[in-house]
């Protein structure tokens, strides 16, 4: 089975509110990929029409070339996180995993290598109910991973974790890529997503808005700018419009300038002897450049104070 996902043309209503216009992208093996965008950007929604839990009123959703409602033994080829507290509280840990082996033709030793693999072999045989959400999630990445799936969909893959459990998220996440998975993460840490991503699908009001590389985001959105500071910022700044930049105070006393690379602002302030003791390339982070991306899409918005 080809590990990729492919989403085309999807459009859903839900009576009068149209969740997908058009949602169309592509995961590909061997990278993760996060999707993002603001509450009511129709991210959960096309994760449900991917895993068949939710019909598209036009479009289609494929994983490796076929409609997930026609994969035999689906867990062999799609593992997915969607609601981690999704399961029997009165079971086990390790008889709610058996339970779902079992439906796909696996064995209990299959169920033993995911429960050391996501650090829950000590918890395995208490019941499921009383577990932690961080516990919990555990057990739902265990349960994506028993089919040993070559496509993966997890919705915050890191909620409820600890700061260890976080870094060994990203390991995981990164590793499964390497192998050749397509690993698709919906999140709203834009955070996480920098030190785990490398490619991001941006959505808003039910359409793609961007579909990227996390760092020809930062880029494009860091705009070519550079951070100088300055003991005679006005000097400097003359200089440098002088020389054809564009200059605007920015915070704590620095210069933000437009229009040339940090080597030719050194020159030009070297030719100019105006003394200075940082110039740097500026680097918006993904949260700022994804803000800035989805500002015109965000559908709830709280008063400022």
């Amino acid at each position: 089975m080809r590990a990729t996902i492919e989403v085309s043309g999807l459009r859903k209503r839900y009576g009068p509110t149209t969740a997908l216009d058009g949602m169309t992208f592509t995961v590909p093996p061997g990278r993760v990929t996060g999707f993002v965008g603001p509450n009511g950007a129709g991210k959960s929604t096309t994760m449900r029409v991917i895993l068949g839990l939710d019909a598209a009123d036009e479009g289609h959703a494929l994983v490796g070339g076929r409609a997930y409602r026609s994969l035999r033994d689906p867990l062999r080829h799609v593992g997915a996180l969607l609601d981690p507290g999704a399961l029997q509280p009165g079971r086990t840990g390790r008889d709610h995993l058996l339970w779902l082996a079992h439906s796909q033709g696996l064995g209990g030793g299959r169920v033993d290598e995911v429960l050391e693999l996501v650090g829950m072999r000590p918890a395995a045989r208490r019941r499921a109910g009383g577990y932690s959400l961080g516990m919990k999630q555990r057990l739902g990445i265990a349960a994506a991973l028993l089919g040993d799936p070559p496509v993966l969909l997890l919705d915050e893959p890191v909620n409820g974790l600890d700061p260890e459990g976080i870094v060994w998220m990203r390991g995981l996440l990164r590793s499964l890529a390497r192998e050749g998975r397509a690993v698709l993460i919906s999140s709203h840490l834009m955070s996480e997503l920098e030190d785990t991503a490398d490619h991001l699908v941006v959505v808003g009001r039910g359409r793609v808005v961007a579909d990227t590389g996390v760092a020809d985001l930062i880029a494009s959105a860091s705009r070519g700018r550079v951070t100088l500071r300055s003991t005679e910022p006005s000097r400097a700044a003359g200089a440098l419009h002088a020389a054809g930049a564009a200059v605007s105070a920015g915070g704590g006393g620095a210069l933000t300038v437009s229009g040339l690379p940090p080597e030719r602002v050194v020159a030009v302030l070297n030719a100019g002897a105006v003394p200075f003791h940082e110039v740097t390339a500026h680097r918006v982070s993904l949260e700022e450049a994804y803000m800035e991306l989805t500002g015109d899409a965000v559908e709830y918005r709280g008063a400022a104070r």
